[in-house]
């Protein structure tokens, strides 16, 4: 057992002051009474209430020293524990194209889909996450870990402009099939989000799919768009602008690769509904784990704390009944 402030036991040799007081107090407060023979009173010894007086002054110290060592705060340190706890290795594939931009979702679909992601991250607190973006190219962001912070944070910063433009919906699941199959968990599964079809890459996505197969590992895709026509941001000669364009999703695609997986497929058309899709995979993945909780500081006052109490306790009842003092 450590202090985190052990300059306050410090106050401890203030009870040395209290105890010579004490001590004197009772050597000049007795009082005297002329008698001519104590002969009748010889074999009367000493009453027990005598003894219950010093007592008190006694619990009265053990209080304020238990006290002192509350103020200093007993921690114990570097401790373990293990708790069971339900957890599961996921890796998030968030789609970046340009197409992301499209308004159908408010702002966009890119913020619409970091703002649920950020939410399920957060409320995942015993899994070990990870964050694969994909355009063009697919890269990642964070390998799993269960920082959630870091995961909020990289989620956060997600932008069109971190990779060149395109949708190659296999290299992404490819990229993320690299780094679940190092984690531990025996349920494995990918969270893949785009707003389109595969146009480029290396990988097929048919044949990213079969890897995840036999790696054990689940994705979920999600298609992230409104049904019909969308408005999506242009560069004019005048500035800035809208058009409205229709919405391309392969759902064909992304089905086979949620089947082939043993996975699902969701179409998620608004705000609403794609909270609703997060929700619905957040119940289905869930797996029974031990986890091993490290403690650096923890502070331990409460068995102090009690005895004070029991000791302040102890002292008022002794001196309300058997030692009360009648004026």
């Amino acid at each position: 057992m450590q202090f985190a402030h052990p300059s306050y036991l410090w106050l401890l040799f203030g009870l040395i002051p209290l105890i010579v007081w004490y001590v004197f107090k009772q050597r000049n407060a007795r009082p005297s009474l002329a008698m001519s023979t104590l002969a009748p009173f010889a074999h009367l010894g000493t009453p027990w209430r005598e003894y219950v007086r010093h007592l008190l002054f006694v619990l009265r110290l053990g209080t304020i020293a238990c006290v002192i060592l509350i103020l200093a705060r007993p921690q114990t340190r570097d401790s373990w524990h293990t708790t069971s706890t339900e957890g599961t290795d996921i890796m998030l594939a968030i789609d970046v194209s340009t197409s992301m931009l499209a308004m159908d979702f408010k702002p966009d679909r890119l913020e619409a889909a970091k703002q649920v992601a950020t939410e399920f991250v957060s409320g995942r607190e015993s899994d070990n996450i990870g964050v694969v973006i994909f355009a063009g190219e697919s890269l990642t962001g964070i390998p799993m870990t269960v920082d959630r912070g870091m995961l909020v944070n990289y989620i956060n910063g997600i932008s069109t402009s971190l990779l060149p433009d395109g949708t190659a919906i296999g290299d992404g699941i490819a990229t993320a099939l690299n780094r679940i199959k190092e984690g531990k968990a025996k349920s494995r599964s990918i969270i893949l989000i785009t707003d389109g079809s595969n146009n480029t890459g290396v990988v097929a996505p048919l044949t990213a799919a079969e890897v995840a197969k036999e790696l054990e590992a689940r994705i979920y895709t999600i298609g992230i768009g409104t049904n019909g026509m969308a408005e999506y941001p242009v560069m004019t000669p005048y500035g800035p602008s809208t058009q409205r364009m229709q919405v391309v999703i392969d759902e064909g695609t992304l089905r086979q690769i949620a089947n082939l997986t043993n996975g699902k497929y969701f179409r998620a058309t608004d705000e609403n509904v794609l909270r609703e899709v997060f929700a619905e995979i957040d119940s289905l993945e869930k797996t029974r784990m031990d986890v091993r909780h490290f403690s650096h500081a923890e502070d331990n006052y409460m068995l102090f704390a009690w005895i004070a109490f029991g000791l302040f306790a102890l002292e008022l009842l002794l001196r309300y009944t058997v030692n009360r003092s009648i004026p």
